[in-house]
């Protein structure tokens, strides 16, 4: 298994948008999903807040489209984000900014201790420091400058470490 350099994010994951692509492909192999690449993006007031805070927090350079949207790009996923002035585009009032209580943003690390000594002094809100959960991943959750919930994680256990070498 190859690894990224130590204290650098490895990809941004989710288990949850596998799962659902996963079953996208079960019943639909030749529909739209692109394999492999999946985007989430946050709505803020202020994207170059946020935008040098996700910089410094993954070590990946964002990408400007304009000053309202930057995505961050890794080999396998995008971290966009993008302004409330963006929001209407899509549908208005249909994203509010600093206003998320159900997703986490993930990235798997690898070395979720050294991240975490990274970015103490930075991160200004931990929710919790370095554990190892019960599915066999070493996870930190802390909050961005938004509030978002981003966790860090590492798998750890025999079982972890295989199912993320995939």
């Amino acid at each position: 298994m190859r690894w990224a350099s130590p204290g650098r994010v490895r990809e941004p994951f989710g288990e949850s948008l596998d799962e659902a692509a996963e079953l996208i492909r079960t019943f639909d192999d030749e529909g739209p999903v692109q394999r492999g690449e999946y985007s989430r993006q946050p709505v803020t007031d202020d994207v170059v807040r946020l935008v040098d805070f996700y910089e410094r927090a993954t070590g990946t350079t964002a990408s400007w489209s304009n000053e309202h949207f930057a995505e961050l790009r890794t080999t396998s996923a995008t971290l966009a984000i993008g302004s409330t002035r963006t929001v209407p585009l899509f549908a208005p009032g249909s994203a509010r900014p600093a206003d998320n209580h159900s997703v986490i943003l993930e990235f798997l690390v690898d070395d979720v201790d050294s991240v975490h000594k990274n970015l103490t002094g930075f991160v200004e809100d931990f929710v919790n420091g370095p554990t190892t959960m019960p599915w066999g991943n070493r996870a930190l959750l802390f909050r961005d400058p938004d509030g978002n919930l981003v966790n860090f994680f590492t798998p750890v256990t025999p079982a972890a470490i295989e199912k993320f070498a995939r």
